[in-house]
């Protein structure tokens, strides 16, 4: 069926669809690097989950006690700091941040690299012409209209263009099960200095009010489990509301807590289904009320709280994966794997939130594998950026081309930004002087700009 949609009279070298975690740094990267980029996103701010899911703060990714993700990532960070909405703890770690800041600096950061947006905008279907992308149609408040690029990039996080062009797809584990979705929220009104006090009395070290970290996971040894006992005896909480519980301060928001919860019901785990994801939402939503009920009863500083936000987008963590050039392994990551074509290093851990109850390490932090020395890193190939059966397509971020295992690994935010600023940079020159054919990137001057750019290649 053609849709009734209009051609806009323009044309850009490179349309990323998706403006968040990684999507907007591709637009960044393929902007800085001279090209004509526009980027659609559905939401009204850039930033994806660090932003619209409020996944704060940002995981570390460390070798040897030094940050894997350079680059636009210092370069965000820096930003962040400067207008405190962000912070480094006494431990070094420099990965808090307010996710209201980050809205406002990824903006900067496109604009005034020469890039556009298109806000409130959906990603309806690829024009094809054979094994390219001719044009995007999308839909917004000026109906179906197709937009016109050389190269594209698909950094929706669900590889939705991807998929709606015919490329192969996984999804989930080997039952198709995928990782747990959540529901973010913050808790405004909270006396952090009483909270710290009773938290390093229960056993869960603080540095200070500022940065404050405390979990409760179902038999993992948390000191909290028995104050959730008890809340669940009152009638409080269900038992699935322990299944994964986390707070974090969140810089320039004094007396607020970010949670990284509440974990969506069991049967609501795939984020690519519409009608799971609107359940989510609700479900979600009733489980905040149980939770704010929960720190308002049993964690002392929280008597005065009330919801400061709700995350108006579902966290997911994993729904489909492309199948590309390459696929990386779970002994990609444990060998320590390098490639010719590396665009980035990680050495996050495989981290598989289970809708089956709680958070599983397919390995503990110690081995005898390559990958448990503390200098260790593997890296990811461009290859996994580069869907089969499209020529001028590449999907960055948490659908690239990996098993269910080493997604897990690759999908945080980190992580995606090094992804993104590599295709952000690939599509640029494919549209300069390949037709927009990717394959034909040089990925030896690939590596060579990312390092010149402040990356870890």
């Amino acid at each position: 069926m053609t849709l009734p949609y209009s051609t806009v009279d323009r044309s850009w070298d490179v349309i990323v669809a998706g403006g968040g975690t990684a999507g907007a740094m591709a637009g960044i990267a393929a902007a800085r690097t001279g090209a004509r980029v526009l980027v659609v996103e559905a939401q009204g701010s850039l930033g994806g989950t660090g932003t619209n899911a409020w996944v704060t703060p940002l995981m570390r990714n460390v070798s040897g006690g030094e940050n894997l993700n350079r680059g636009l990532t210092d370069d965000l960070k820096a930003r962040l700091a400067a207008r405190g909405d962000g912070a480094t703890d006494p431990g070094g770690n420099d990965n808090w941040f307010n996710p209201e800041g980050m809205k406002v600096v990824l903006e900067h950061m496109l604009l005034e690299s020469g890039g556009e947006v298109l806000y409130h905008t959906h990603v309806v279907q690829p024009v094809l012409d054979g094994d390219r992308i001719a044009a995007l149609v999308v839909h917004n408040k000026g109906g179906l209209q197709a937009l016109r690029a050389a190269a594209f990039i698909d950094a929706t996080g669900d590889a939705d263009v991807a998929a709606l062009s015919g490329v192969p797809m996984r999804g989930g584990d080997e039952d198709g099960v995928h990782q747990a979705m959540s529901l973010r929220f913050t808790l405004a009104g909270v006396d952090t200095a009483r909270l710290c006090a009773f938290l390093r009395e229960h056993g869960q070290w603080q540095d200070s009010p500022q940065f404050l970290h405390f979990w409760m996971v179902w038999g993992k040894g948390s000191t909290l489990e028995p104050v959730f006992r008890q809340a669940i005896s009152a009638g409080v909480l269900l038992e699935r509301d322990g299944d994964y519980f986390q707070g974090f301060s969140v810089p320039g928001r004094p007396g607020e807590i970010s949670f990284n919860c509440p974990r969506i019901r069991p049967d609501l785990h795939d984020g690519a289904d519409p009608w799971q994801l609107s359940a989510a939402q609700v479900d979600g939503r009733e489980a905040i009320d149980r939770l704010t009920a929960f720190c308002r009863a049993f964690l002392p500083g929280c008597q005065s709280a009330f919801i400061g936000v709700i995350a108006p987008m579902v966290g997911i963590r994993e729904s489909r994966r492309i199948i590309g050039d390459y696929t990386l392994t779970l002994e990609d990551i444990l060998d320590c794997a390098r490639f010719d074509d590396s665009i980035c290093r990680n050495h996050y851990p495989v981290d598989i939130h289970s809708v089956r109850g709680g958070e599983r390490l397919l390995h503990d932090r110690e081995g005898s594998a390559p990958y448990f020395a503390k200098d260790a890193y593997h890296e990811i190939p461009f290859r996994c950026l580069v869907p089969v059966g499209v020529q001028n397509l590449l999907v960055p971020g948490r659908a690239a081309s990996s098993t269910f295992e080493a997604q897990s690994s690759i999908r945080v935010q980190q992580n995606c930004h090094s992804m993104g600023e590599a295709a952000g940079i690939a599509a640029a020159w494919a549209a300069a002087s390949h037709r927009g054919h990717v394959r034909r990137v040089p990925t030896d001057d690939l590596r060579h700009e990312l390092r010149r750019r402040g990356g870890v290649v």
